[in-house]
């Protein structure tokens, strides 16, 4: 009936006895309808079709309906019932003994015991243990016998100490419990539970994800989600409070429908019904607004953003996810870093009790790079890389010289006692290998060094280092008897790659990593771009919008960029940026990505003229708000923090989107599908 309401155009007609009638028109007959509007002419059957509350059966069999209710139906035996509790169940204490509560919630566990009845009584704040007198509230008693797990109940009775071979000291509320007087049900179960809320948390196998997410609801009652979201709101309001109260940030919303904009990764697409033909675009971030709202004397700005991307998947990425955005005016670097730092540090102190360190370590992105093969380094563990390719310029095993000479280059990753750990056939197919091959590698030349000094691998490497090249490179690798040493060679991101990974590999398989430390550093001096081979042209690392280094302006295609990167064990939180601020450093900026003037005109036309109205000096970044609370929660898929995500296939199993849509949705958009 609702569809069909929504589907036609309705006419509502008051009759005699001040009841309404309405009219459900077909589409086609609107137009007869206007011009016979004077005379009232609804009795043409072939345009309109009518119900009125007096309606015999056969009416409504010529294709009549109506909008009042059919008088035919049984009466409702369920009634809405809202009961005023008076007190939490997780906030009752040994204080409250003799004190009469009302209490409402879900019933976690069910259990008889010696004539009694035994129930837990969960709501948002814990757990409590609910009686039953049968003698003396034997109505109660009897309720709380037929109640199932799950069903949703109120509970009046008296607080009450708990035997002392009953108290619990595993439970908050473990040395009190309620006498039940009164029972009532207020919502039954009435579809089997796909798994038990309670125990699910401590289950041996544990219930899988694809099912949580089809019944979120019943998940996110869980203790585990239940804390994840609180946190999740925890880290938000922290972040407010500082924020606004402590240095005079301004929350201002940005659009979210606007135009697509280069960000690095596929946009949404809205169309537009009311303009055919063209789209708007879900924004992948705010940039361009926050830039403008600084030209516009917002001297601090923030935001709670929701943004979207099209991308491929992963644990720690969803296609809707939420950042905290920020930008400064008249703020430079090492103000911006140092703000920064004040606020993650406040957070991980009042949500974590973790000291960070102050100030935060520092490395360029061309340290970060040569170490480690990442701009996202772990700083956990020590082992790092060594680039070892001057030890082989002359080297008569080609495979290492001839890279050499097409500008490849040699690097390696020494493994303490890795020797011992890996053995040749581990090193020639077994796992290490195969993590290599997955970076891209061809193959992963290795050597073992034995007690003697002496070394063993891929005979054709053994046989190609003399002495004196042998001592070196034990001596470059810091790499002794029983130690193992893997090389990488080819293009420097292919071999920082492969390197970067087996580095994680082996620190997870000899358990290198320290859970207990906390490693946090800013990743700076990135370069402004770098090289996209299937497009045969330069892009920017991060966005086109990011300041080059002033030092650098000689060169801007090999400048480093103002930019910088928060990197809290091994992954990005935040990054951002100073930003350009002047219109002909922004549009050669733009030309050097491949936009010509006459594009950056069409695309950015708003905000190089805003560039040209007086924009300040400014700056910004952006937390991944996600992913900083799946940390501090201590989960590792940002969708154990999100009320309700996406899958790795971008489809919501809850509510069973993306869906199709009505044709005739499609056609108000000049859309079609295949």
């Amino acid at each position: 009936m609702s569809l069909l309401i929504k589907s036609l155009p309705f006419i509502s007609f008051r009759s005699s006895r001040t009841l309404s009638t309405l009219f459900l028109i077909k589409p086609t007959t609107i137009k007869t309808l206007s011009k016979n509007t004077k005379n009232n002419n609804i009795n043409n059957a072939a345009s309109v079709v009518a119900f009125s509350v007096s309606a015999s059966a056969e009416t409504a069999n010529a294709a009549v309906t109506t909008a009042s209710s059919n008088p035919s139906l049984p009466p409702l035996k369920e009634s809405l019932n809202w009961v005023s509790r008076t007190r939490l169940c997780g906030e009752l204490t040994p204080d409250d003994v003799g004190k009469r509560v009302t209490l409402c919630g879900w019933v976690a566990l069910h259990r008889v015991h010696g004539g009694l009845t035994f129930l837990n009584l969960r709501d948002h704040t814990g757990i409590v243990q609910v009686t039953t007198l049968p003698e003396d509230f034997p109505e109660a008693h009897s309720t709380a016998n037929n109640l199932r797990l799950e069903y949703v109940v109120a509970v009046e009775g008296v607080v009450r100490s708990r035997p002392s071979e009953a108290v619990n000291e595993n439970m908050k509320t473990g040395f009190i419990e309620v006498a039940a007087e009164h029972v009532q049900v207020l919502n039954a179960v009435r579809s089997k539970l796909p798994f038990l809320v309670t125990t699910a948390d401590d289950a041996k196998d544990f219930v899988k994800e694809e099912i949580r997410l089809r019944y979120r609801c019943l998940d996110l009652r869980r203790q585990q989600m239940n804390h994840n979201i609180l946190l999740r709101h925890k880290v938000v309001k922290l972040i407010r409070r500082y924020l606004e109260d402590v240095h005079g940030f301004v929350e201002i919303e940005t659009p979210v429908l606007s135009r697509s904009t280069p960000e690095g990764a596929r946009d949404y697409l809205v169309p537009s019904r009311v303009q055919p033909g063209t789209f708007y675009a879900l924004p992948q971030s705010p940039q361009l607004f926050k830039q403008m709202l600084m030209v516009s004397g917002f001297d601090k700005y923030y935001q709670i953003a929701r943004c979207f991307r099209d991308e491929d998947l992963r644990a720690d990425r969803q296609p809707e996810f939420t950042q905290l955005d920020m930008e400064l005016a008249f703020t430079p670097l090492d103000d911006m870093l140092r703000l920064n730092e004040d606020l993650i540090r406040k957070i991980f102190l009042e949500i974590k009790d973790v000291q960070l360190p102050n100030p935060f370590p520092r490395l360029t992105y061309a340290e970060a790079m040569s170490r480690y093969g990442s701009d996202r380094p772990d700083t956990r563990f020590s082992l790092q890389l060594n680039d070892v390719s001057d030890l082989f310029l002359e080297s008569p095993f080609r495979v290492f010289s001839d890279s050499l000479k097409s500008g490849g280059i040699i690097k390696v990753l020494c493994v303490p006692s890795g020797a011992k750990t890996y053995s040749n056939t581990a090193l020639k197919k077994g796992d290490i290998y195969n993590e290599a091959i997955k970076s891209g590698a061809k193959g992963l030349p290795f050597l073992k060094v034995l007690d003697a000094g002496s070394v063993e691998g891929i005979p054709a490497l053994v046989s190609s280092l003399g002495p004196s090249n042998k001592e070196q490179l034990l001596i470059r690798c810091s790499a002794g008897p029983g130690d193992l040493i893997l090389f990488a060679v080819g293009h420097p991101a292919s071999v920082n790659k492969t390197l970067d990974r087996l580095r994680m590999f082996v620190a997870h398989e000899l358990g290198l990593i320290d859970n207990s430390k906390h490693s946090i550093l800013w990743i700076t001096d990135f370069p402004m771009f770098e090289w996209n081979d299937s497009e045969q042209r330069l892009e920017a690392l991060h966005h086109p919008f990011t300041a080059p280094n002033p030092e650098d302006m000689d060169d801007l295609s090999s400048a480093r960029a103002l930019a910088y990167d928060l990197v809290f064990n091994g992954i990005e939180i935040g990054g951002g940026s100073l930003r350009i601020y002047k219109r002909e450093v922004q549009q050669k900026v733009l030309e050097i990505v491949g936009i010509s003037p006459e594009q950056a005109e069409t695309k950015f036309g708003y905000l190089l003229e805003a560039l040209d109205m007086g924009a300040p000096p400014h700056g910004g970044i952006a937390f991944g708000l996600d992913r900083l609370v799946m940390l501090l929660a201590g989960t590792n898929s940002i969708r154990d923090v999100i009320a309700f995500p996406k899958t790795t296939t971008a489809q919501c199993v809850l509510t069973r989107s993306p869906s199709e849509v009505d044709p005739q949705q499609l056609q108000e958009l000049s859309l079609q599908t295949k």
